[in-house]
């Protein structure tokens, strides 16, 4: 018996090392293609799920909780001392994980996956990616003020790229299989199968190209399968009864509160980012080593979590609260201004997390706070100031991430409500015109742009940053070379460029200097003179940037 096992357990491997060589020799046709994503929306899923315990396991442990679900609650309970020094010890831990580990300081999340599906072929960073996953475990279950998605987002990137580079993917199949993998992602963190596979298209592809619509709804089935199977078929917010509209009398309210929610989305990024630089400055005036910055941000998530434990951890204690209507106007407006205080400060000291939840949670406590006021105002006009809490917690989120679709069917599919659509709708809406204009269109491609990588214009910007002049120039050598003597004259003038420059820094010195090439060099040293390695002519540049633009209009429309 045991030797007929042995036997079965090794043509069993044999057969699965079979099935990953067919992989592997070759780029997967449509049928494999659409098994690989079934696969990796499972592991997606099982790692989202995995994500979530261990928060719910080291937040139990370190807090002493029975449930993680009421920790807010639990936390007024326990030593102040001891809810001021959670948050500094975590930090600290995170802190001395970045350093190590990271070339920055600096956690990983839902931008950079972005910027790898755009610039990076489908691809993103491991090492780095992996000592994120560790600082945002460490970061919500120590008492930062963050959200648990962007870090299930960007593991479930990490396992799209090893999956990649383990069978040789192009661009365009690593993208939708990072697409893929972020989708069961999202899917399996709230049981929302719709809005899982819309944000992937929407946020982090973006674009709905049908090629990458079927296997990603695959994967994302795959994710809420994998949730089902763990939680069972439950909202993650459930609603006190039936929530209906004044259907004609209520809709201004409902446009104006838009406009409120865009404002605060606005307001909660650029407090973020102004943390962050500020936390910057005083870092660099202070000196201080890089993990020392997540445990002083420890250190005033503390002490503001003694009077306020609501900021601890995602906050969907504090969400449903809102939601059901159990929240006064002047505790969600005072919870509000102190959430995003708390979730600058968490970000802002490099602690880890994302920024949907507490985005939810921020637009619910500014959706009670505007029903309030408006049922207050025109009490036989309005419904249920909770209707309010729904639609403000829509549209808060919507405009941060940049994400209007997606965003409005995961509040229905969080909610189970789906009779209000037209209030969320006009809200999400009206938020999200107004924020994109005062901001880079959501807050992931903000922090791109801060750091100099310019996505939110569309691929007529990002897509020169790609080719490195020293790839598209023509070597002295080579057929059509530029003369040698012109070249070293335009050296002399100062009018060259250096081989690791891109064609973003080539066209704008052709369009200037309305010369035919350019001498490429490089520079040894300071004072050593520009050594000539070839040429780049203005056309070859063009050339190139047209077969990227039409691959990329190829990709996004076929």
């Amino acid at each position: 018996m045991q030797r007929h096992f042995r036997k079965q357990w090794h043509e069993t491997r044999a057969h699965c090392a079979r099935g990953w060589q067919f992989l592997y020799d070759g780029a997967p046709g449509q049928l494999s293609f659409w098994f690989i994503a079934l696969v990796i929306g499972a592991a997606s899923g099982l790692a989202a799920i995995a994500f979530r315990f261990a928060i719910f396991r080291l937040q139990a442990a370190v807090y002493g909780a029975e449930d993680v679900n009421t920790l807010a609650s639990f936390a007024r309970t326990l030593p102040w001392i001891w809810v001021l020094m959670i948050p500094v010890l975590g930090g600290a831990v995170v802190g001395i994980i970045l350093q190590k580990f990271t070339p920055d300081g600096r956690v990983r999340s839902v931008a950079d996956v972005i910027e790898g599906a755009a610039l990076r072929d489908g691809r993103v960073e491991r090492k780095a990616g992996f000592a994120s996953a560790l600082c945002s475990w460490i970061t919500l279950s120590t008492g930062g003020s963050t959200g648990r998605e962007g870090p299930v987002v960007h593991i479930a990137a990490m396992l799209a790229s090893w999956v990649s580079n383990r069978l040789r993917l192009d661009g365009i199949t690593a993208r939708d299989l990072m697409g893929c993998a972020v989708a069961a992602a999202v899917s399996a963190s709230f049981n929302a199968p719709i809005a899982g596979a819309l944000f992937a298209l929407e946020v982090v592809l973006r674009h709905f190209a049908l090629h990458a619509f079927a296997p990603i709804v695959v994967a994302s089935a795959a994710g809420t399968v994998i949730n089902r199977l763990t939680f069972g078929d439950v909202t993650e917010f459930v609603l006190p009864g039936t929530t209906t509209v004044e259907f004609y009398l209520e809709l201004p309210a409902f446009f104006l509160m838009g406009l409120v929610c865009g404002l605060v989305a606005v307001l909660t990024m650029r407090a973020i980012f102004w943390s962050d630089d500020l936390g910057t400055t005083i870092q660099r005036r202070l000196s201080l080593p890089h993990w020392a910055r997540p445990a002083v941000a420890g250190l005033l998530l503390g002490a503001i979590a003694i009077r306020f434990p609501h900021i601890i951890g995602v906050g969907y204690e504090t969400t449903s609260r809102a939601l059901t209507g159990a929240l006064g106007l002047s505790q969600a407006l005072i919870f509000a201004v102190v959430k995003v205080a708390a979730v600058s400060i968490t970000m802002a000291g490099r602690m880890g997390g994302g920024v949907f939840s507490p985005a939810l949670m921020v637009g619910a406590l500014t959706g009670v706070v505007f029903g309030h006021i408006a049922t207050g105002l025109f009490p036989e006009q309005s419904s249920a100031f909770t209707l309010y809490a729904l639609a403000g917690m829509g549209a808060v989120a919507a405009a941060v991430l940049g994400a209007p679709i997606s965003t409005t069917l995961i509040v229905f599919e969080l909610t189970g409500d789906w009779q209000t659509g037209l209030a969320v709708m006009v809200s999400v809406s009206m938020s999200t015109a107004i924020a994109s204009r005062m901001v880079d269109r959501s807050f992931f491609l903000s922090q791109l742009e801060r750091r100099n990588v310019h996505l939110a214009a569309g691929p007529q910007a990002y897509l020169l940053a790609m080719f490195r002049v020293q790839g598209v120039m023509r070597r002295p050598d080579a057929e059509g070379a530029a003369d040698e003597e012109a070249c070293l004259r335009m050296i002399d003038q100062g009018l060259y460029l250096t081989a690791q420059a891109t064609l973003e820094t080539a066209l704008p010195r052709f369009e200037k200097s309305g010369v035919a090439f350019l001498p490429v060099v490089t520079l040894e040293g300071e004072d050593q003179t520009p050594l000539l390695k070839g040429a780049l002519f203005h056309v070859d540049a063009l050339r190139a940037y047209n077969r990227a633009l039409a691959a990329t209009a190829e990709e996004e429309h076929s």
